[in-house]
This record gives C-alpha cells, sequence and structure tokens, in this order.
C-alpha cells in the first residue's frame, strides 16, 4: 500500500512540475489579475477538478478505498470563521512567494536557499499551530463547567 501511495505522490510532484506550478513566477502571474494575468494555470485547477470531482462521488458513497484504507471525509461542512481565517492566510502566503505546500516540497528538489526557508518556514506554522491546537483543547479540557463555581 505504500507503494501505491508513493507512486501517486511521485506522479502529483510530476504534475505539478510539468503544469508550471513549482514555478512562483507563473504563479505570481496568475494571481496577478489586476496586472498582467497569465490564466494557464486556471486550466491546470479546471482539470484537476474534473478528475477529482467524480472521484470524490464515487468516495462519497464508499466506506472503504479500493485498497481496503477507511474513506474519511471532515466531519463538518460550511463556512467557519477558522476555514476563512486559514484559507486568508494560505492566499497571503500563496500571494507572496508563489508557492503553497505541494509545490514547495517538489521545488526543494532545485536546492535553492529561497525554496529551503520557505519550505522550513511553513514546516514551523504548521508545528505551530498544531501546538495551539492541542493547547487550546487542553485548556477547554480542564476549564470549569459553564455555570459551576
Amino acid at each position: 500500500m505504500k507503494i501505491f501511495a508513493f507512486v501517486c505522490g511521485l506522479a502529483f510532484g510530476f504534475g505539478l512540475l510539468i503544469s508550471g506550478m513549482t514555478d512562483p513566477v507563473k504563479v505570481l502571474g496568475f494571481l496577478n489579475i489586476a496586472g498582467p494575468w497569465d490564466p494557464s494555470l486556471m486550466l491546470v485547477m479546471i482539470s484537476a477538478v474534473v478528475v477529482a470531482l467524480p472521484m470524490m462521488q464515487l468516495a462519497s458513497r464508499r466506506e472503504k478505498a479500493l485498497l481496503g484504507d477507511t474513506i474519511a471525509f471532515p466531519p463538518r461542512f460550511g463556512i467557519t470563521g477558522k476555514l476563512l481565517l486559514g484559507s486568508a492566510i494560505f492566499g497571503v502566503g500563496w500571494g507572496l512567494d508563489g508557492l503553497c505546500p505541494g509545490p514547495s516540497l517538489a521545488s526543494l528538489g532545485a536546492f535553492t536557499w529561497q525554496e529551503g526557508v520557505f519550505f522550513l518556514t511553513m514546516i514551523a506554522g504548521m508545528l505551530g499551530h498544531e501546538s495551539w491546537q492541542r493547547a487550546s483543547q487542553s485548556a477547554r479540557a480542564h476549564a470549569p463547567a459553564a455555570g459551576t463555581s
């Protein structure tokens, strides 16, 4: 099963490279709708949706994946404050650097210090968020119940 995950990850990485998603200049050209906009990455996004949507529909009707793993979807749907905040942080980071997590990982092969700094700060942000989540869950678990004194 791990080999299948590896092959899928490798295919995803090659797709990012071929599509230009690992080129920050190209990504920033796509995000710059006020200047010389480059719409070519829109085709990448549309293609991803076209490929993923039928598979997601199929997966939503199953309990187990084809290789036997349990299929887990997020327990909540809808727009929340956390979703909006996370999307805004992601968008600002993407707009500042032109990379997001997948392309950042694929770009590490370029061995530039900029890619290394971006990747390390991204990991630090993920670990910081995880620590914050655990601390807030622990604080809620140890807080007195509402209405008690």
